[in-house]
Parts: C-alpha cells; structure tokens; sequence
C-alpha cells in the first residue's frame, strides 16, 4: 500500500540523530536421522533444573524506461500503468509467485502482447519459456540485448528486425552521406537525450509511475498521519535529486562511506531526498515493489531472521558476552548483561552493538541474496522499563527505525516480532531473562499478561500509519509462547485480544495495517485451525528445529528429504486449512553443536554435557563448530539440506542472517545458523528460488498448496467477522491462571495510565535552491487511530505487586485487589494443562 501524502522537499533523512556510530567421515553412510521436532529447543524435564539457585553460570543500467510516453484515455490524461503492474494482480491470468518482472516489464509498447504471452509457459524458476509457433518469433521486440535481463533470459523469443526492417524500407528516405554538421548536431541531441533519460528513468520508477494500492492507503482511518505538514510554499520535485541504482551501483550511506551494490535479480535501490517515505524499491524483480500489491499465498515469503540484534542472544553475539561470563554474576542473558553493564557503565559498548551488528550493507547483501523479507525481533524495552528492570530502555528503537529506512530503501518487507515480553513468555534467555516463565503462569502472570497487551498496542499503532505500513507488513505478536505451560485456551484468549488492539488500531481489510501473526505454542499449526474464523490477515508460525531433540551421528547427507518427509505435508495442510503459514525460524543445524547454542555453560546433548537429564554422547561438536575445515561433500549436503527446507516450507524466515565472531577464537563457532556464512562458503544456494521442486526431486508429491488463498484470509471478503459465539467463548481475561488460582484473586493492572507512544524518524531539513529550512515532513504522531483512547495498564495504587519476574515463588493472595470498572467479562472456564515449574534451554 502506498502512501498517499505530499512529502516535502530534499530533506536528508536521519532517524539516529546523534547516535554513535573433516573430514569424509562426515559423509559416510550411517542411519537414517532422528525423528524431526518443532521446538526451538527441548524443554528439561519436570525439576530439572531449580529456580532459587542461579544459573549456572557503475550506476547501474536499471530501473530502465518503462514507456511513460504512452498515456490511457480520459478527460486526465496519466502515464499508463506498467505491465508489470499489472500482472502483479490476483486477477491476472498470467499471475504467479515467481514471475520475474523484469521480463513482465513494459518497456515499450511493441512488446508481445497478453495474447503473445499465452504461448508461453513458465519455468520452475519463474521465466517465462517459448512454446508458440514459429511465426510468433517474428513479432516486434524493442529490447534486442539479453543484457538487458537480471539475471539473463536464455529461453526468451529472439527479437528480429522483421516489422521493423519493413517500416525502415518504406518509410526511409533515399540514404546519404550525412554532411559533418549534421553529425556535430546530432551528437549534441544525442548526449541531451541520454542525459535527460539518465534523469527520467529513476524518476518515472519513483515519482510518475502509478503506487498500484495508494487508494488503500487513503483509507486509513488515521487523521494525525494522514497528511504531511509543511511550512512554506512546496516547490516542484527536483527530479536530479532522487537517487536509484541496480546492479554495480555505488551506495552510499549516512556516513559517508560507500560499497557497490550487487543484485543480479534485477532488484533496484531508491533513496529520495525529496520524500523519504518512497516506497518505490524492488528487491528483486520477482519480488512486488513496495508499492505494490504483495500477493501473500502466491508470491513467496523468503526471508531471514536479524537475530541477535536488537534482542541480543549469547550464542549469535558471543562478543557481547565473553566479557562478562567470568564475573561473580555471570551474563547468561540480557538481563544480566545489561546489569553488568550498568554497573560498570559499559551501555556505550551494547549501543556500538547495535549500530555496527547490522548496517546498512546487510540490507543491501540481504536483497541481493534473492530475499525479500526480514523479520526482526524487538523486545519491550524498545519502549519502556518498569521498576528494577536494569534493560537499555528506547534505544533499540532508534535502532529499528534504522532499520525501516534500509529495507524502504532496498525494497524489503519487515515482519516485526514482540521476541522478549515482561515475566518471560518461555523461560529462555531469548525472552530476556533465563529462568521461571510468569506470562499468563503464577500470581504474575495476570498483570504481566495485561502490560503485554499495552505493547501490543504501542507497536500497532505506530506501525499501522502509512508512512511506514507499506514496509512493516507483518507483525508477529509473541516469540514462542510455552502454551503447554500456561494452557492452550488462555494463550487463545490473549491471542484473541491482542488480534482485536492490533485491529482497532489499523482497521479491517487489505492494505488497512500488517497482518498478525502468531506462533503455534509448540502445538503445531494444525490446533489452531477455526480456532479465530474469519479473522482478518491472520498467519500461523512455526519454528521447525530438529537439533534439540535426541541426537544421531548420521551423516548429513541422509537429512535432504527429512524437511519434505515432517514439513511439506504440514505446511500444505495449514495454508489449505489456516490460511497464511509459514516457518519463522528454521536453521540448518542437525545437533544441538555450536558455541552457547543452548545457553551460556548448558553443553550441548551431542557432546553429553547438557545438565538437564544429560544424554548419552554421540560424538564430539569440534567438527562441526570448525567450518573452516569442512570438505565440498559436507557443504554439498548442508545446501541440499537447506534447499528441502526451503521448498518444503515454502514461507520462511531462516534464523539467522549471520553469527558474530567470537572473540577468542576469532570466527564463527555456530555456522550452521548464519546464513550469511553458508552464502560465501557455498552452502546455502545463492537464488533460493532454485530450491523449488527439490522434494519432488526426492521422490515426494508435487502436490503444493495451490493458491489462491481464501478471500478473508488476505482482508477480502468476510475478513474481521469473526463469529460473536467464538468471540465469547475465549474472551479475554481468562478466569483461572496455571500455578494460581482465580484470576479475579490475582494482581491486575488499570488501564488508566499514560500510553507510551514510539517516535518516527527525524527529517533534517538542507537548504537548496526549491526547499527553506523551515519545510517539515510529518513521521506521523505515533498512533495510527486517535480514536483507540484506552489508557496505558498501570499499577493500582494502594495494591501490593509481586516481583514480575518471580511470580512463582509468591503466595497466593486470598483477597482481591483490582481496580473498579477494570475489565473482568464473563468467560468460560479455561482448561490449563499441567506442567513443570521450570522451562528452558
């Protein structure tokens, strides 16, 4: 969806202002590979671990003209929409996932047309492949240089002079030697047309060109972000000031460094000065611009997780926490690598962290790895800390508004993921703190509960304005919530009324705010079918690891048909039977090896040394965590490991884009989950789109999903009805809390505070010849509806709290405290499952 605002002129853009910068034996045949799971990690068993000790411790040849010339009848004549765009519509007869644009693109109108393209059939790889009769190889193309094609088109129609030579026969003049005034002449037109197209071009991909979903845009129900404020009369657009560049490009970034661009998949980069909410990038030419229509159930979702960022993770970024695992209270999260670091004023070191962990040029490469989404994690402290809670709070935020700006900039969507929660949703050091689980579990599970849901809102609200909706598409509410803890019907509430503050804050229907995405709890996709009929833009998540359950010294090479064999079926049946569904994490490890891949002093299952019910040892992690010494046999079978994943997935966001080095050994000591690392070293395929038809290969149905998906499940017809009696039946709060009791007994919160709403960007005005230093651009207010007025979930004065984070070791009150007129409808009573005081890895 595009936005439909007036931005104004050459303003820099800035959203951080004043940050701070072997062997053989690998491969033998042995058995066949343990039975896959879809744990991000094995939970311990019941008491295995106690939670009142600690733990142990060129400028490039595109965009190119696209006709801008040809204009459509009317009273308002317009630049005619690209064929491009218009095969990227659902109702497209030529319609697919992986139709590459680049050869869909109306260059000129003497192209084939639709008719001409029937004779066509499309590749596995999304080109298209000649299967007309011989006369159609006569018909007029104007492109005659296959150079032309990112990446080159081998099976397209040959261009032949046949029309073209006929009209020169009979219209040319007689031919003469032109006299050398005629050449000094024609020379200068020449160059002042090539330098005026050298100027249009990116103009016409960024300003003139149609945005296909502006009208959905328009409507927003948001009237604080749905103009752009400017002081100052706005001049024309100075269309030398927009910057766009393809394939060998040069970059350069806020700093003024620089680094060439490489994209061989026809994906172009835009930055404009005069408007920096452009949405007019494309990250590959298969891939929807952002101000296209992106066709979720058809076009594909790949992508990659920037974990360790903004949520920092021991194993991802050892660096950050080699320095403090040898001090009397160990960093074994970030928790306690923020106490650290507080104490010994070190934050200057985590803010370097995030400005130089990810950059820019990580975009760029992610794009130019055949990649179109990314899916970052965020946690609360992005917008607030409560109490003790020693975390760095609102700088990570800057940080992801970086991160807008990048991928706006490169043409790639954002699935924005809720990974860290108060209390801990799971017990793992991901979620901030390692240890007890008091999210919706214990006396602090109520309250807890409640001020996620004030999160949830906060998020909703900034990223359903338009300024950044057509970017921040997705929004995954909750990172792995452990429901065989807490229960699945009072996950099922919460889900339910965290859909609905998402809803109010964008609207109902297609283009109106980001889908919602929820993780299965460890249930798998399948329990949650008709569970929210109807529900608008609703996703499943699934993270399928199979490296946490038992261990097996089989050889990678009998892995490649393990994801077709546990994933392909499910994923089918969930796209059929859900509606969007696809794997938020996945990796390519086999075994649980890898440098804190568990935890901070947890061992690993393979070597033997995992404390929780250790099991027996398989082999050492030494070969493994060495990449530097593996042979073409393992990473031929790691790639075709990935490329099973990939095709049996289908959706998918890999975790992670990289792993950082650590800083004893000095590489990466985890690579089978850096994405980045299997790029250069060969084993992860440099177009994913390769992967394709990898399970048929193996012997497995072709049967895949086949789209399109249902109307209401992409904001169509029907969406957001979702029935009373449904609604009613897991309505929130819930009425009893596992290892508690009555929630109307429980501490809650009041929902009469002041809601912390998130900043935009920046914009820094430069004064120039068409703008004043006075003209703004508006970043929106930070809440896409003004008329979401429910106030932030605060403490009650006069009732006593519990420790957020150590609900489980309090009595259960015998008494209520809560506020008057606090929301308490009537429910039916949940079904919580038993299970163990304590979870982890």
């Amino acid at each position: 969806m595009a936005s439909n605002h007036t931005f104004s002129q050459s303003i820099p853009y800035n959203s951080l202002p004043g940050s701070s910068a072997a062997a053989d034996q690998m491969d033998a045949a042995s058995p066949n590979p343990p039975y896959v799971d879809h744990h991000h990690s094995a939970p311990p068993s019941p008491g295995a671990l106690n939670i009142d000790d600690p733990p142990p411790v060129p400028a490039a040849p595109i965009p190119r003209f696209y006709g801008s010339a040809l204009r459509d009848s009317g009273p308002q004549p317009y630049p005619r929409d690209s064929y491009a765009s218009s095969i990227g519509t659902s109702h497209s007869p030529y319609a697919s996932s992986d139709v590459d644009r680049t050869y869909t693109g109306s260059i000129q109108a003497l192209n084939p047309t639709t008719e001409d393209l029937a004779n066509y059939t499309m590749s596995s790889r999304g080109d298209y492949q000649y299967a007309g009769s011989p006369l159609m190889r006569e018909s007029y193309r104007d492109e005659n240089d296959s150079d032309l094609f990112y990446p080159p088109q081998k099976n397209l129609p040959d261009p032949s002079p046949l029309a073209l030579s006929e009209k020169n026969a009979l219209y040319s003049p007689e031919k003469r030697r032109p006299s050398k005034k005629t050449l000094i002449v024609g020379a200068v037109i020449g160059g002042l047309l090539l330098l005026i197209l050298g100027v249009l071009v990116p103009v016409y991909f960024v300003v003139i060109r149609p945005h296909n979903s502006s009208t959905l845009a328009s409507s927003n129900h948001s009237s604080s972000s749905s103009s752009t404020a400017a002081s100052g009369a706005a001049s024309p657009t100075p269309i030398a000031a927009i910057i766009s560049g393809g394939d060998g490009s040069t970059v350069t970034t806020d700093d003024g460094s620089t680094f060439t661009y490489s994209n061989k998949f026809g994906g172009y980069w835009v930055q404009d000065p005069n408007d920096p909410f452009n949405n007019g990038a494309r990250a590959q030419s298969w891939s929807p611009a952002l101000n296209e229509t992106f066709r979720y159930g058809i076009d594909k979702i790949r992508g990659v997780n920037l974990g360790g960022w903004l949520v920092t993770e021991p194993f991802i970024v050892p660096s950050l926490y080699e320095t403090w695992v040898n001090t009397s209270t160990p960093a074994v999260d970030e928790w306690g690598l923020s106490a650290n670091m507080a104490a010994n004023n070190s934050f200057a070191d985590l803010e370097n962290h995030y400005a130089t962990f990810i950059t820019e040029q990580d975009f760029a490469e992610i794009a130019g790895a055949g990649l179109n989404f990314v899916r970052i994690p965020l946690a609360y402290w992005a917008i607030e800390t409560r109490g003790d809670e020693p975390f760095l709070a609102k700088t990570s935020w800057t940080y992801f508004l970086k991160a807008i700006e990048w991928a706006r900039k490169y043409g790639i969507r954002i699935n924005v993921d809720l990974h860290a929660v108060p209390g801990s949703q799971n017990g793992w050091n991901h979620s901030g703190k390692f240890g007890s689980i008091n999210f919706l579990n214990g006396v602090s599970g109520y309250f807890n509960a409640q001020r996620t849901l004030e999160y949830v809102r906060v998020i909703a609200e900034f990223i359903s304005q338009p300024q950044y909706s057509d970017v921040v598409v997705m929004f995954g509410i909750l990172n792995e919530p452990e429901a065989p803890i807490f229960g699945t019907e009072n996950l099922q509430r919460w889900y339910l009324e965290a859909y609905n503050i998402v809803r109010k804050a964008s609207g109902t229907g297609q283009g109106k705010g980001p889908y919602v995405s929820i993780h299965d709890g460890f249930l798998s996709p399948g329990n949650w079918v008709d569970v929210f009929p109807n529900a608008d833009r609703m996703a499943i998540d699934t993270h399928p690891y199979i490296c946490f359950g038992g261990q097996s010294a089989a050889p990678l090479s009998s892995y490649a048909a393990a994801p077709c064999d546990d994933w392909g079926s499910m994923m089918n049946d969930s796209l059929s039977n859900f509606g969007l569904s696809g794997a938020g994490e996945f990796s390519l490890a086999t075994n649980d090896c890898g440098l804190w891949v568990n935890g901070v002093f947890n061992g690993s299952r393979y070597e033997g040394t995992y404390p929780a019910n250790p099991p027996p040892a398989v082999g050492s992690c030494d070969q493994w965590n060495d990449w530097t010494t593996w042979n073409s046999g393992t990473k031929s079978a790691l790639k075709n490991f990935a490329m099973s994943s990939m095709d049996a997935l289908q959706n998918w966001f890999f975790w992670t884009w990289k792993i950082g080095n650590s800083t004893v050994t000095g590489k990466v000591e985890s690579p089978f989950w850096s994405y980045q690392l299997g790029l250069q070293q060969g084993w992860i395929p440099t177009d994913p789109r390769s992967a394709v038809g990898t399970c048929q290969k193996l012997g497995h149905s072709a049967d895949q999903f086949q789209p399109p998906l249902q109307s209401w499940q992409t904001g169509g017809a029907g969406a957001g009805n979702i029935p009373a009696s449904v609604q009613h039946a897991i309505q929130w709060p819930p009425t009893t809390m596992s290892f508690a009791t009555d929630v109307t007994l429980l501490p809650s919160y009041t929902p009469t505070g002041v809601n912390p709403t998130l900043p935009g960007p920046t914009f820094t005005p430069t004064p120039s010849a068409t703008v004043t230093a006075t003209t703004t651009v508006d970043p929106g207010s930070g809440w896409a509806n003004p008329q979401d007025t429910q106030g932030a979930y605060v403490e009650i004065t006069g009732c006593t709290y519990p420790d957020p984070w150590g609900g489980l070791l309090v009595p259960i009150p015998d008494a209520p405290c809560a506020a008057a007129g606090s929301k308490r409808g009537e429910a039916e009573a949940a079904l919580i499952t038993d299970a163990p005081v304590l979870t982890g890895r």
